[in-house]
């Protein structure tokens, strides 16, 4: 099997240990931090709390654009280690805010992960490309998207359980430090990338080096429509990760148990789409399974937002009613997976060599100020009474009205 070849391959364990480990970390921090703020303080903490979304994401819009030059002129398995050398020096600093009981100190290194998370993120995809063969695209990416969900999955539970049992701070600081150090080991196994473009002038300007990567990313139509629809699936992906512990309190009155079963069956259901994308495409670079993906994610999404409200109150799991509502979380975000993993290998695989990073990163800036839209539309809704299950219902009919993204995108990406 392909997947369990490239596990253990040289050219992808490495970087699959490495990236697994740091979306653990990032989210064990994040929601650590959430926690103390929401316990530090009953009138600012939800403020607190929001305030860190746009902390983290920031660093995406101002620094992406030279996060992809250098990415392009920089041996990417070298700049992988740097960037872990910087989450070290970030995890031992939140060690210390932990410790202290800082929120100042703590949403501080919130927003150097982001900037490590920025330069990380057009590496991780950009290097994929440069260390596997075409066919194995797909495999390669199906694993790095499940695994992310599942560690993005353990870092929410554990930072947010931890940081309030006896002595938390301290586990979280102690977990976190040795989390980025098992990091840093699996990345000086990475093999080396040399650079594609030793050439390319480093993009120091943040404006206008923004605007010149979206630019890029434009000049090749194929490539502007999937990055659009990535963007578009981590935003309904984030309304709908935001709105699951508000459906498990308010819609099926369950507890906090509840809320991590709806978490886990959902970053489930994205593993089993991205890894089962590549057997079901037989590791064929198309695009053949985004449109009914698409479609996928409205129907079940639809269908969520009526089986919730038939699924209270909540008793067992063992019932049609929550069955329905756990069968549909599952579809939805297999959907996602499948989705999000067949536009991410034809750009990598579409763009030009010398250019892939600078796409990943002009993605990165769209998918950023996707999420925070989102984001904002919900809290909006959420403002004026509407529920999740009315946001959800929204969410599904908004997917299909953005559905003529998909116009004009090949099948196949060329050979």
């Amino acid at each position: 099997m392909a997947r369990a070849a490239l596990l253990r391959s040289r050219r992808f364990l490495p970087l699959f240990v490495t990236q697994a480990l740091g979306a653990f970390n990032d989210n064990l921090f994040k929601n650590a931090l959430a926690v103390l703020a929401l316990f530090a303080s009953a009138r600012w903490g939800a403020v607190l709390v929001a305030a860190g979304l746009g902390v983290f994401i920031l660093p995406y819009v101002l620094f992406s654009a030279l996060a992809g030059s250098l990415a392009e002129r920089t041996d990417k398995a070298r700049l992988i280690r740097l960037t872990k050398w910087l989450e070290l020096a970030l995890m031992l600093l939140g060690a210390a805010g932990f410790l202290a009981g800082s929120i100042g100190l703590l949403m501080a290194v919130l927003f150097g992960l982001g900037v490590q998370a920025t330069f990380f993120g057009p590496l991780k995809y950009g290097i994929l490309p440069e260390h596997l063969a075409p066919q194995e695209l797909l495999a390669g990416n199906g694993l790095i998207e499940a695994a992310t969900f599942l560690a993005i999955l353990a870092g929410t539970v554990a930072g947010a359980a931890l940081v309030r049992a006896p002595f938390g701070p301290e586990l979280v600081a102690g977990l976190g430090v040795a989390v980025s150090v098992a990091g840093l080991v699996a990345a000086w196994r990475i093999p080396p990338a040399p650079p594609v473009a030793p050439g390319l002038a480093v993009e120091w300007s943040l404006w206008h080096g923004t605007a010149r990567l979206v630019a890029l990313a434009r000049a090749d139509a194929a490539i502007w429509r999937a990055t659009l629809g990535i963007s578009w699936f981590w935003a309904l992906g984030a309304v709908v990760l935001a709105e699951l512990p508000v459906a498990a309190k308010e819609v099926l009155g369950a507890d906090s148990g509840t809320i991590s079963v709806l978490l886990a069956v959902f970053a489930a259901g994205v593993g089993t789409g991205s890894v089962g994308c590549a057997r079901l495409l037989h590791g064929r670079i198309t695009l053949g399974l985004v449109r009914p993906a698409w479609l996928g994610l409205s129907l079940f999404c639809a269908d969520l937002a009526w089986s919730l409200p038939a699924a209270a109150p909540f008793t067992a799991y063992a019932t049609w009613p929550m069955a329905h509502v756990l069968a549909d979380l599952f579809a939805l975000a297999a959907c996602g997976g499948a989705f999000s993993v067949s536009l991410y290998a034809f750009v990598q695989h579409r763009a030009v060599a010398g250019t892939r990073a600078r796409m990943i990163a002009a993605g990165n800036v769209l998918n950023a100020a996707f999420m925070v839209a989102a984001s904002g539309v919900a809290m909006g809704l959420a403002a004026v009474g509407a529920g999740a299950p009315a946001i959800l219902g929204l969410g599904a009919a908004a997917n299909l009205a953005v559905l003529p993204v998909l116009r004009g995108l090949p099948r196949a990406a060329p050979p």
